[in-house]
């Protein structure tokens, strides 16, 4: 069984793909955006709790969260379910995607999409956008028509970072979203509410170290 398998997961490694773990339990290969990594099935029962695996208590539930798999205990066991909308992790898994929607960064992983919340200093497990799963991109934007240079060296996780809490800044202070319809304004207001946010979201990566044009 192991010499037939071996030929496979020498070719998914090539190709940049999670290897498939020799295991009868149900397995799904996620692909979306070039994600590329197995996890189990919905339902599917794990004898062993993974080790490391994080508690999150939520709205009376209590969770398990490991490797962007989310289980309820079952006695010594798990039984992998869908995340909790709403529920908050301290870290992503060690294998995600970014993806960014309307110039805000969401991080995806086993058909799940997490936001950083700066308030409660965690990622919340949120509904996808509306759209992002036809358009969504995994490359890092430049920003809808200013250019975004990090000065001080800041990596790809600070930028997604210091965006999404510069983009939450700006529509705090202007009511325009731009990852909502319309900006979340009326139609009359859409073009000044957008030039105010795009001021005030530059203003904000500006203080932060980045060069915006």
């Amino acid at each position: 069984m192991r010499k037939k398998s071996r030929p496979l997961i020498v070719l998914l490694a090539a190709m940049g793909v999670a290897a498939l773990p020799l295991s009868s339990q149900a397995m799904h290969l996620d692909a979306r955006y070039a994600h590329n990594q197995y996890y189990h099935d919905r339902g599917e029962v794990v004898n062993v709790i993974p080790r490391g695996a994080y508690t999150v208590r939520y709205r009376g539930g209590v969770y398990l969260f490991h490797g962007g798999e989310w289980y309820r205990r079952n006695g010594s066991a798990a039984v992998v379910i869908a995340a909790p909308l709403g529920a908050f992790v301290p870290v992503l898994p060690a294998f995600y995607s970014t993806v960014w929607w309307g110039g805000v960064p969401y991080y995806y992983a086993d058909e799940t999409y997490y936001s950083w919340d700066a308030g409660a200093g965690e990622y919340e497990v949120v509904r996808p956008p509306p759209g992002i799963e036809g358009g969504g991109t995994t490359q890092l934007p430049t920003a809808d028509s200013i250019f975004v240079y990090p000065k001080n060296g800041q990596s790809s996780e600070q930028q997604a970072q210091d965006r999404f809490e510069c983009h939450r800044s700006a529509v705090a202070a202007t009511g325009y979203d731009p990852t909502v319809a319309g900006g979340g304004v009326s139609a009359d207001e859409a073009g000044s509410r957008r030039s105010d946010y795009m001021r005030a979201q530059a203003a904000c990566l500006d203080a932060r170290g980045y060069s915006v044009k």
